[in-house]
C-alpha cells in the first residue's frame, strides 16, 4: 500500500526508519490533516495520523474521496477521530493502544515532584549565581494524599510509584482494579470525596462525554486549598478558564500540565518567533507554580519505538486482508 504519514515529526523518523517489517510505501508530510491538507492523500491507500491531526467527518469525507480506506493512529487516543463517519465510509482505523504506559506515569510523577520542589525556579536561580534557598521549600510526599482518577494501565504504574513514595492512594474509576487494592492499599472512592481529600490530584482517564470539563469551578471548591492538580492524559478533562481563576485565588496551589484543550495548532510546532495569540496559556505562564510541558509525556524512546512497530503492523494487516487486533473500526 502506499501510506501518507500526515504530522510526521524528526524525532519518529529514525524509528520508521529501523523498522525491518515494513511492507508498504510511506511518504512523510510535516503537514497536519486538515481540510485544506487533506488533497495530499490522493493516489494513495492508507493515511497514518498524529494526535494533532483533524479526522473530522468533513475531513474523513475528503479522504474517501481521494480514495483512503485505511487510518493507522500513531496513538492510543482517538477522540480526534470521527468513528462513527469512519464506520459509515467503511474505512477501518486502527491505533496504538499502549505504547508505553510507563513513560506518560513517570512524566505526571516528574511534574509533581519538579512542581513539590520548586526544580525550575531553583535551576533559574542557580543560573543567575543566586543561591538564596529563600521561597524554595517544598514538602514530603511521604504520607501526602493522592487522587488518581482512572486507574487503567497508566493510573496503575502513577499508583505503583507514588506507593513506593509512601503516599495514601485514593482513586475513582468506573472499574475498580483489584490488583492495586490489594498491592498498593489503594481505596476506591467517588469525585466528590476524591476531590476533598486529595493534596495531589493526577488525571489519567480518556476524554469523552462524560469527561469533558470533569475539573470545574465548583469541582475546584471541592478541592482542599493548595491542592496541586496534574494532566498527562488530555486537554479537555479541565476547564482552564476555572484553572486560571483558582490559581489567583490561591486555591489551586499547584498546576502542572503535559495536555492543554486548545493546543491544536500550537503544541508539536514553533512558534518562537510569533505573537503568542492563545490568552489562556499566556496567562498560565505568567505563575511560578505552573509547569506546563508540550504533549511530551509520551516521548521516551521506548514509546516512539512501539509507536513505530505497532504503526507498521497495523499497515501491514490492512494491506494483507489481516485484523491486527488494534482496530476501532
Amino acid at each position: 500500500m502506499k501510506v501518507i504519514v500526515y504530522s510526521f515529526h524528526a524525532f519518529e523518523q529514525v524509528y520508521f526508519e529501523k523498522n525491518e517489517q515494513n511492507n508498504n510505501q510511506l511518504f512523510f508530510s510535516d503537514q497536519a490533516l486538515s481540510v485544506k491538507s487533506a488533497s495530499l492523500s490522493a493516489g494513495f491507500d492508507a493515511v497514518s495520523l498524529f494526535t494533532s491531526d483533524d479526522a473530522s467527518a468533513p475531513v474523513l469525507e475528503l479522504l474517501y474521496q481521494n480514495g483512503i480506506r485505511y487510518i493507522a493512529l500513531r496513538s492510543a487516543g482517538y477522540n480526534h477521530v470521527d468513528l462513527h463517519k469512519a464506520k459509515q465510509l467503511g474505512m477501518r482505523v486502527a491505533r496504538v493502544p499502549a505504547y508505553s504506559p510507563y513513560a506518560i506515569a513517570e512524566h505526571a510523577v516528574a511534574l509533581m515532584l519538579a512542581l513539590n520542589r520548586k526544580l525550575i525556579q531553583s535551576h533559574n536561580r542557580i543560573m543567575e549565581q543566586n543561591f538564596s534557598l529563600n521561597g524554595l521549600t517544598g514538602f514530603d510526599m511521604n504520607g501526602k494524599t493522592v487522587g488518581i482518577m482512572g486507574t487503567g494501565k497508566i493510573g496503575s504504574i502513577v499508583a505503583r510509584i507514588l506507593h513506593g513514595f509512601g503516599c495514601r492512594l485514593l482513586a475513582y474509576d468506573i472499574m475498580e482494579n483489584e490488583e492495586i487494592k490489594q498491592q498498593y492499599q489503594v481505596e476506591y472512592t467517588d469525585c466528590e470525596s476524591l476531590y476533598q481529600q486529595s493534596d495531589i490530584l493526577t488525571l489519567h482517564l480518556p476524554l469523552n462525554e462524560k469527561t469533558q470539563y470533569l475539573i470545574d469551578h465548583g469541582d475546584i471548591q471541592l478541592m482542599k486549598p493548595g491542592v496541586m492538580i496534574i494532566n498527562t492524559a488530555r486537554g479537555g478533562l479541565v476547564n482552564t478558564e476555572a484553572v486560571l481563576t483558582a490559581l489567583k485565588s490561591g486555591h489551586i496551589g499547584y498546576f502542572g500540565m503535559d495536555v492543554y484543550e486548545k493546543e491544536h495548532g500550537l503544541f508539536f510546532e514553533d512558534h518562537s518567533a510569533d505573537i503568542l495569540q492563545d490568552d489562556m496559556i499566556a496567562r498560565l505562564m505568567l505563575f511560578r507554580n505552573v509547569l506546563i510541558t508540550g504533549h511530551q509525556a509520551f516521548l521516551t524512546d521506548t514509546a516512539l519505538k512501539n509507536i513505530a512497530e505497532t504503526t507498521i503492523h497495523n499497515l501491514n494487516c490492512f494491506s494483507n486482508g489481516l485484523i491486527s487486533g488494534n482496530e476501532l473500526v
